[in-house]
């Protein structure tokens, strides 16, 4: 299998301002989540990246990441008809050919020296098929993901076939559905935001792009249940893990996710630390 190009959504109409956002990368550097995103992708091998924009961001967006700007297509959303829809308006990017695919509101921060999308290029070219990267979660945040059930890769502690797949499950539907012998009570595999996506997953989105009524929202987890029924689809659960910067407190927890890995790690440990002392002596000072 030969990875060339890489799918980046960031056309979220409530979202729009996240992938411009500033952060502190591990290596002290200020970057914009999209360039940060585009880096995780060049890392694995990429050679072109398509990013999926809501009308008008493009510029934005390009000014967002700088020298990396050459190398992106950006592919307009004209309406905001779902997630597995905006997948869809890279068709004529992707091609005839397998692509990385990264949502533009998450963050990775991996404790492999290879990085998070690395991992999921190496497994899909070794196993020849594809490969959605997920990670162990608690039964309390199934609402904000898609989740996988399926059977552990016989020699492998991380890699699963796929058998279900389901949008956002309740606790019910996970319970009844999505149990994966080996996890802990209470969690689930649900979707770390990063897939290796064969040309199948286009072609079931074109029959669903095409039936869907006016209005009505396309999913990626709709046709990643699909696949799993007609070709080999496996799961990698990554040694990392993901940060959902849109949520509250999102970018802040990435923030802190990534220079607690990163070369500055001593530095902003002391300031914390020295943080909530002063908050300790103020409380104390106000109680007496």
């Amino acid at each position: 299998m030969d990875i060339r190009k890489a799918v980046i959504t960031a056309a979220g109409r409530n979202q729009r301002a996240l992938p411009i956002q500033n952060i502190i990368d591990r290596d002290g550097t200020e970057k914009s989540i999209l360039r940060i995103l585009i880096e995780e992708a060049l890392s694995a091998g990429v050679e072109e990246i398509a990013v999926v924009v809501a009308p008008g961001d493009d510029a934005t967006y390009a000014e967002a990441v700088g020298h990396h700007a050459g190398r992106l297509r950006f592919v307009v959303q004209e309406q905001p008809l779902g997630y597995g829809h905006a997948i869809y308006c890279a068709r004529d990017f992707t091609g005839n050919q397998p692509f990385l695919h990264l949502v533009g509101d998450h963050l990775y921060v991996s404790q492999d020296p290879k990085r998070c999308a690395r991992q999921l290029v190496e497994v899909a070219q070794a196993e020849d098929c594809a490969v959605s990267s997920v990670q162990a979660t608690r039964e309390s945040l199934l609402p904000y993901y898609g989740a996988i059930g399926g059977r552990r890769v016989a020699g492998h502690k991380d890699l699963y076939v796929v058998e279900t797949v389901i949008e956002k499950p309740t606790p019910t539907e996970a319970e009844l559905r999505l149990m994966v012998p080996g996890l802990r009570a209470g969690h689930y595999l649900c979707f770390f935001g990063m897939h290796l996506l064969t040309p199948a997953v286009m072609e079931i989105l074109a029959r669903q792009v095409a039936a869907a009524s006016p209005n009505e929202g396309v999913t990626l987890s709709q046709a990643l249940a699909i696949l799993a029924t007609r070709e080999k689809y496996l799961a990698l659960e990554e040694r990392a893990r993901r940060y959902d910067v849109g949520v509250r407190y999102g970018l802040l927890i990435a923030q802190l996710a990534l220079i607690l890995s990163g070369e500055d790690r001593e530095q902003v440990l002391t300031r914390i630390l020295e943080l909530l002392t002063h908050r300790e002596l103020d409380a104390s000072g106000r109680q007496g």
